[in-house]
């Protein structure tokens, strides 16, 4: 009876792991999400909803990469499945959707989940089920954490940094005016306006007005930056509220020099939703950037993904959020084969942490055992004359009181064929 029991367990567990789809790990268990011929990612972002504008570019971006780099051979033999679930930049439906990515798809990592107020609200979940949680598309502080959250890393140059850049760049140009800010109403808003004080002060900002990406009115928020008198204000915006806010400070009069936050200040996405309007309401527009401008065509990188936007992605759009999505499915695969052949989660941690990443970011990766916030610096970009465009030294910095450094940004040629080796 026994022995009986012994093999009908034993049977069980294989049935189990086959179920499963998972490779053999060097402990001998399995790897969710991986087997001998395909890898399976996924990831939660705004195909609908109020951040879709733009956003719901980068993911198709992204698979688009795999599935040139899949037509090659893949990455060790392996093919990436890219699994795209759109949760409408909605937390409540992000929770569930990676939820069925993880426990129902039994997918081997979140690649590039998408919004700082979304992407929270996973955190705890990833983590706890110590899924690698990769190169997350924000820059809240929350994703360094490597004690409390070791499976997330960031990817985008967090918003105290760009804060700090900005408050620079005001201290330098624009000192004699009165600065404000308006910035989404959780992390986003928040790390961006103690990044500008960390640099001009609690008194440099005059006065900072929020709002919720819930509410498309920013008529009120917008009239009191007006009676305030702001001669400079920093966004820290999605691409649809930055064309709310331009476009209802133009209603109201209002008249300032806008700084906008790189995640929101990306020329054709603004372009396609105030059309006629592009021309007078973004020339002289200040942002940052950490990529190098879409529009740059001398630029290798950029001409490499032109093509495989022609070949792989329907020949869309290329803007800043179609580069974006290549970009991060190109250090995605560099992470994978510095994993190694026998791939598990916690060797990719590992590859991550040790870091030697060269792409196309304009600042290096900052990645290591006790910092997993991607990008740590950025230049100033531009819109003059139709055209956005970068500029100006790489200030690095950190997300604490440590100083601004200029340097002048240098970037690898990518490699001939377009994937790492």
């Amino acid at each position: 009876m026994r022995r009986a029991m012994a093999v009908t367990t034993a049977m069980a567990v294989v049935a189990g792991l086959a179920a499963c789809g998972g490779s053999s790990s060097s402990s001998g268990g399995s790897v969710p999400g991986v087997t001998s011929t395909e890898i399976i990612v996924g990831t939660h972002t705004p195909l609908t909803g109020p951040a879709a504008a733009g956003y719901s570019e980068i993911s198709p971006a992204t698979k688009a990469y795999f599935d040139y780099v899949n037509s090659k051979g893949g990455v060790y033999g392996r093919k990436i499945t890219f699994k795209i679930e759109d949760d409408a930049y909605d937390p409540a439906t992000t929770q569930q959707k990676v939820r069925k990515l993880v426990l129902q798809d039994k997918v081997f990592a979140i690649l590039s989940g998408l919004g700082t107020p979304t992407h929270t609200g996973v955190l705890d979940f990833l983590n706890t089920n110590k899924v690698p949680d990769l190169f997350v598309a924000s820059g809240s502080l929350s994703w360094n954490q490597p004690k409390k959250y070791p499976y997330t890393f960031g990817y985008n140059p967090d918003y105290t940094i760009e804060g700090k850049t900005f408050g620079n760049y005001i201290k330098a140009n624009f000192a004699d005016k009165k600065v404000c800010t308006f910035g989404q109403h959780d992390d986003f808003g928040a790390d961006g306006l103690k990044g500008v004080q960390d640099v001009l002060g609690a008194s440099g900002v005059t006065h900072s007005e929020t709002y919720d990406v819930t509410n498309t009115n920013v008529a009120p928020a917008i009239g009191a930056l007006k009676a305030a008198g702001c001669q400079v204000t920093i966004a820290f915006t999605v691409p649809g509220f930055t064309a709310l806010a331009l476009g209802t400070a133009a209603q109201l009069g209002f008249k300032t020099q806008w700084m906008v936050s790189n995640v929101g200040a990306d020329y054709a996405t603004l372009g396609s939703q105030l059309k006629d309007a592009t021309g007078p309401l973004l020339d002289g527009m200040l942002s940052t950037a950490y990529l190098p401008a879409p529009t740059d065509t001398t630029n290798p990188w950029i001409a490499l993904f032109l093509k495989l936007d022609q070949q792989y992605d329907n020949n869309a759009a290329f803007d800043g959020n179609v580069e974006y999505g290549f970009a991060v499915g190109y250090l995605f695969v560099q992470a994978l084969l510095a994993a190694g052949k026998n791939l598990t989660r916690q060797g990719i941690i590992a590859a991550v942490e040790k870091n030697g990443f060269a792409g196309p970011g304009l600042s290096p990766l900052r990645f290591s055992a006790t910092d997993h916030s991607g990008f740590g610096g950025l230049q100033m970009a531009k819109v003059e004359g139709g055209k956005q465009e970068v500029f100006g030294p790489l200030y690095t910095t950190d997300d604490a009181s440590g100083p601004i450094t200029e340097s002048s940004p240098s970037q690898p040629a990518p490699p001939a064929d377009g994937i790492p080796s």
